[in-house]
């Protein structure tokens, strides 16, 4: 919900920013100071009515009461929920279309001298001790957005909010983007990590995000995690191997596991989102071959007819970080994460059409015969 808010609220809202249990339940914020607190009300039915005696307005009026209830100048105090304020109620009187503040505080007054529940006598209790012109204060801080959004209707109202974004067919995906960066600034408002986020930052993202569903260009996941497997249990694979054979650092082999997960990965993700199809990816491996090839015939050019094995090691080692350092190899245009290509080097490694020893075509017989022996 206070995604939808920031979106809704975005035209014009400059440099404002929303919070969540910080100031209240969810808080906009200008320069660090709130503007507006607003407490959220959710109910599964849609049927539950708001009077002038419903606990949730009056819990909502007691936190508020909190706040310092006689500050003229206060944040604006929003209850937004999902039931429906009842006709001739002072949450009725409190809709920004029908805004009546003095019916609003004659109703609130006499449901709190009127009302007999207990669960509520210390708020309207409480709410009756503040001087009249401080109640008056109070109420005329207050609004009632009713009927709003159940949970369930959130993600389609976000889709709604931003359906000139939302590029055409790529709809999950986006979505999902989406609905994880602002999961990770919800776990960091709430752990103090962070203090708020501003319309601005989600603007840049979502422009970023947006950017990424070109035809030029791809997104990124951050949610497909890390390898399952560690290091050792890819130690039997080719392109482990295929590494080991020019001495490659142990850094290298857990970025090349890595990487090589990361590219399959994301290889199955793009297809799964139809995102890109196997013909595409299939001439970006035949352009990584390609590259290769014309690498690996000028490292076997340079050595000596008589090379030795420190020789031959040297120039896979040559091979291997000029092949995983070609920033211009790219699936698309603007797409710039390098380790797909340093990944989809080490998947051909993997299937040996592709190698970093000057003699790695014989190593892999030699491994594929100690295997089936």
């Amino acid at each position: 919900m206070a995604l939808l808010q920031l979106l809704a609220e975005s035209e014009g809202a400059g440099d404002a920013a929303i919070s969540i249990e910080l100031h209240d339940d969810v808080a906009w914020e200008e320069a660090g100071t709130p503007t507006e607190l607003l407490q959220m009300k959710h109910h599964v039915s849609r049927a539950r009515d708001l009077t002038d005696t419903s606990d949730d307005l009056w819990r909502t009026i007691g936190v508020w009461l909190d706040a310092g209830p006689s500050d003229g100048e206060g944040p604006i105090l929003t209850l937004i929920t999902t039931a429906a304020a009842a006709h001739e109620t002072a949450a009725a009187a409190l809709r920004p279309a029908t805004r009546d503040v003095d019916r609003a505080l004659q109703l609130l007054e006499a449901a709190a001298v009127g009302s007999r529940a207990e669960s509520t006598r210390a708020i309207r209790e409480h709410f009756m001790q503040l001087r009249p012109a401080d109640r008056s204060r109070f109420v005329s801080r207050v609004r009632v957005l009713d009927q709003s959004p159940q949970i369930s209707d959130v993600d389609e109202l976000v889709r709604h909010q931003l359906r000139w974004a939302v590029p055409i067919g790529r709809q999950r995906p986006f979505m999902q983007r989406l609905w994880g960066w602002w999961f990770e600034r919800v776990v960091e408002m709430l752990r103090r990590e962070v203090r708020s986020v501003s319309v601005l930052s989600l603007g840049i993202f979502i422009d970023d995000l947006r950017s990424e569903f070109t035809q030029d260009n791809l997104p990124t996941f951050d949610d497909l995690g890390l390898p399952t497997q560690q290091i050792p249990d890819y130690e039997d694979r080719p392109f482990v191997h295929q590494l080991r054979w020019v001495a490659a650092p142990e850094t290298q082999l857990r970025r090349a596991v890595l990487d090589y997960y990361r590219a399959y990965a994301h290889t199955a993700r793009w297809l799964e989102e139809d995102l890109i199809g196997i013909e595409e990816l299939q001439r970006f491996e035949a352009r990584v071959q390609q590259e290769w090839e014309t690498s690996f015939a000028w490292a076997l050019n340079d050595l000596p007819a008589s090379a030795t094995e420190e020789q031959k090691l040297a120039a896979g080692q040559k091979l291997l970080r000029a092949a995983l350092d070609q920033p211009e190899l790219r699936l698309r245009d603007r797409y710039s994460d390098p380790f797909f290509a340093r990944g989809k080097h080490h998947e051909l490694a993997d299937a040996g059409s592709i190698g970093w020893h000057p003699e790695f075509r014989g190593k892999l017989q030699e491994l594929l015969l100690t295997r089936s022996a």
